[in-house]
């Protein structure tokens, strides 16, 4: 099992769009900086703002891409090209449509779902499919004509306090995965309830 050498939080850039569902995996990113004692900084280089942190002995690069979430790949191709790391050694956090606030599930590989920031980041690795996923539920509008509205809108009280609850679990659960320990993590990850 590959090791995870960078997390790439999801998200667009501005505070119009900070607290809004669809930068669920930014505030992964955000949290886990924070729980490090690290400060994402604005690095040009790698279109974002980055931190490198050390988890439980693991040095781990954090990226939250400052591109929109349609051209998150720019980012990712140029922090995985100038630190030589395998779209394997990938973990990419996003906001997931098709499951609940609250829930949280890991996944390795496996098309874009119709998440705009995995098909770029997907068509910016060369089609390369095999990078981890954190995929942080948000819930759905129920109807599709609504999704982006919903996505770009802001989470209820209850429904934020359920995704960060499922956060907090998910950075208890990140040294198991960085470690290569996927099946613990899930396991533990996915039988959370808030």
């Amino acid at each position: 099992m590959s090791q995870v050498k960078a997390i790439i939080g999801l998200g667009n850039p501005g505070p119009e769009y900070a607290a809004t569902r669809h930068n669920a995996g930014a505030w992964l990113v955000e949290a886990a900086a924070h729980a490090a004692g690290a400060e994402l900084r604005p690095e040009r280089k790698f279109l974002g703002r980055h931190a490198k942190v050390r988890l439980d002995g693991h040095e781990l690069h954090l990226l939250e891409p400052a591109t929109y979430m349609n051209r998150s790949g720019a980012a990712v191709a140029a922090l995985t090209q100038f630190f030589k790391i395998a779209p394997s050694e990938l973990l990419v956090a996003h906001d997931e449509l098709d499951m609940p606030p609250g829930t949280a599930r890991y996944k390795q590989g496996g098309g874009h779902g119709g998440h705009n920031g995995l098909r770029d980041i997907i068509s910016a690795l060369g089609n390369d499919k095999s990078f981890y996923r954190l995929r942080i539920g948000i819930g759905h509008p129920g109807d599709a004509c609504q999704v982006t509205n919903y996505v770009l809108g802001r989470p209820g009280k209850a429904e934020l306090a359920a995704i960060v609850a499922t956060i907090d679990e998910c950075l208890a659960t990140l040294p198991l995965a960085v470690a290569g320990d996927w099946a613990k993590a899930m396991n533990r990850l996915h039988s959370f309830k808030p």
